[in-house]
C-alpha cells in the first residue's frame, strides 16, 4: 500500500473541489475514489514493471489494470513518479501478453494461484485463461495514451514490438476460429456464462472479417462469438498500433498489417453487426455469430456498445451510434433497470435490478448533454451505499445493496467522469477531443 500521495494528485484533488464548490459529498467522494489505485492495487516488482491488482482479487487483469491507472495520465507530463508507474504497468502487461495472449488475468510471479483446475493450456503465472479481445486492446490503448500524453517512448521497446506481432497473429487466426484457434475452455461443475460449450470451442461462427472471443469484458462466455464492442475496440487500437509501429518503432511492414486488419475487422461490424430495429432505426448489435442470429443487449463493463465513441470508433453524434444508445437507455435493452434512486445498465454477471456504477460513468462521459451529464452525476453521489466508493452493481432502488466493496476499476471510471465535467480528459483520446470543443 502507498500511503504517500504525489502532489499531482493532490493538487487535482483541489482542482475538483473548485469546480464543484460547496458539494462536500463529491469532494470527498472523488478524493476517496480517485487515489484507491494509487494507494492500495499497486506492486512495484524487481525487474521495475508495476504489477496493479483489481481490488478484492489478488491477480492483475490486462483490461481492469489499465483502465484503474487511466486517469493517472492526465498529470503524467508533470509527475515523473506517476510517469514511470505507468511505463511499469505498459512493461509488465507486456510481459504478461508474450507469456500467454489467451490469457485474461495473471498471478504476480509464477505461484500456481487461481483457476489452475481449468481445462485449457494454463501456467503457474496465470491466475485465469478466459480469451477475451479487449485483454489485447487495453495494453495498447494505455500505452499510446501515454505516449501522446507525455511523449514517453521508454515502454515501446523489443517486447511491445514482439506483443503487436502476437496480437496481430491472435486476431487474424481468431478470424477463422472454427478451422485455425487452438483455444479451447472449460470450467467443471459451473453456471454456463463461465465456460464454452462443445468442449471447449463455444459456439459456431462463420468467417466474417471480424476476430472471435470467448469470453464478455464481465469473464461471461459470449452467446455469439463475434463480440461487436470488443471488435470495435480493437480497430481503434490497430490504428494506434499502426502509428507506434510506423513513427516509433520504424516498422512499416508491420504498420501495414495493423491497418489491414483493422480495415478487415471494421467492414465486417459495418456489414455483420447492424440491424434494422422497428423502434430505434439502424443500431448496432451486441454480439453475433456471422449466420444472421445475433444478441441485443449491452454490457456494463468497456468495451460496451455505450462506449464506442469513448474507444474512438465512432464520433459522439454518430447517428447509428445514438440510435443505438436510444436502444441501450431503454426498456428495450433487458439490462436496462429502473428503480426507486437510480436508472441505468446492469449485467447478466450480477443479480437482475441491479445497475453498474461504470455503465453510469461512461453514460456521462459519452452523453452530449450537459443536463444528462449533471443528472448522472448526481446519481452516482446518491448510490455509494455510503461508502464513498463506486461498487460493480448495485440496487437500483436500495443502492446500499452492491456488489464488490473494493472494485478499483470503478472508482477510476468515476474519477475520470468527474475530472470530464472540470474540463480534464486524457490527451490523445477520443473524451478529449469531446471536452476541448464543448
Amino acid at each position: 500500500m502507498n500511503t504517500t500521495l504525489p502532489n499531482s494528485l493532490q493538487t487535482t484533488i483541489e482542482k475538483v473541489k473548485k469546480a464543484f464548490p460547496g458539494e462536500t459529498k463529491l469532494h470527498d467522494m472523488f478524493a476517496q475514489c480517485y487515489v484507491n489505485t494509487f494507494s492500495t492495487t499497486l506492486k512495484h516488482l524487481e525487474d521495475g514493471t508495476t504489477f496493479v491488482i483489481t481490488g478484492d482479487i489478488p491477480a492483475m487483469w490486462l483490461r481492469d489494470s489499465a483502465a484503474q491507472v487511466r486517469p493517472y495520465l492526465m498529470v503524467a507530463d508533470q509527475d515523473e513518479e506517476v510517469k514511470n508507474m505507468l511505463v511499469g504497468v505498459v512493461k509488465r502487461q507486456l510481459k504478461f501478453i508474450l507469456l500467454d495472449p489467451y490469457a485474461n488475468a495473471f498471478n504476480d510471479s509464477p505461484n500456481g494461484k487461481g483457476f489452475q483446475a481449468d481445462v485449457t493450456e494454463m501456467s503457474p503465472h496465470v491466475w485465469e485463461r478466459k480469451y477475451e479481445i479487449d485483454s489485447l486492446c487495453y495494453p495498447i490503448q494505455l500505452g499510446y495514451l501515454l505516449w501522446k500524453a507525455t511523449g514517453e517512448t521508454a515502454h515501446f521497446e523489443e517486447d511491445f514490438h514482439e506483443a503487436i506481432k502476437t496480437i496481430i497473429h491472435v486476431w487474424k487466426t481468431e478470424q477463422d476460429h472454427e478451422k485455425q484457434s487452438p483455444y479451447r475452455f472449460e470450467r467443471k461443475d459451473v453456471r454456463q456464462s463461465d465456460t464454452l460449450i462443445r468442449d471447449g470451442k463455444g459456439s459456431k461462427v462463420i468467417p466474417t472479417g471480424m476476430t472471435w472471443s470467448a469470453f464478455r469484458p464481465s469473464d461471461d462466455a459470449c452467446t455469439y462469438g463475434y463480440l461487436v464492442p470488443a471488435n470495435m475496440f480493437a480497430a481503434v487500437v490497430l490504428d494506434y498500433a499502426a502509428e507506434i509501429c510506423e513513427v516509433v518503432l520504424q516498422d512499416k511492414d508491420l504498420s501495414q498489417s495493423c491497418k489491414d486488419l483493422k480495415q478487415e475487422i471494421r467492414i465486417g461490424i459495418e456489414t455483420h453487426a447492424t440491424m434494422e430495429h422497428p423502434v430505434h432505426g439502424k443500431i448496432y448489435v451486441y454480439e453475433t455469430d456471422g449466420a444472421g442470429n445475433y444478441q441485443l443487449m449491452d454490457d456494463a463493463n468497456v468495451p460496451s456498445l455505450l462506449a464506442a465513441p469513448y474507444l474512438g470508433y465512432c464520433s459522439f453524434d454518430d447517428p447509428v451510434y445514438q440510435n443505438t444508445r436510444n436502444f441501450l437507455l431503454s426498456r428495450d435493452n433487458p439490462y436496462y433497470y429502473e428503480g426507486k434512486v437510480a436508472s441505468g445498465i446492469g449485467s447478466p454477471h450480477t443479480p437482475d435490478h441491479y445497475i453498474w456504477h461504470i455503465a453510469l460513468s461512461i453514460q456521462g462521459m459519452t452523453s452530449i448533454s450537459a443536463e444528462e451529464k449533471a443528472k448522472i452525476l448526481q446519481t452516482m453521489i446518491a448510490t455509494d451505499g455510503g461508502t464513498g466508493f463506486m461498487h460493480e452493481g448495485f440496487n437500483a432502488s436500495k443502492p446500499e445493496e452492491f456488489t464488490r466493496d473494493w472494485f478499483a476499476w470503478s472508482n477510476s471510471m468515476f474519477s475520470e467522469f468527474v475530472l470530464s465535467m472540470c474540463g480534464s480528459a486524457v490527451k490523445g483520446s477520443p473524451l478529449h477531443n469531446q471536452v476541448d470543443g464543448q
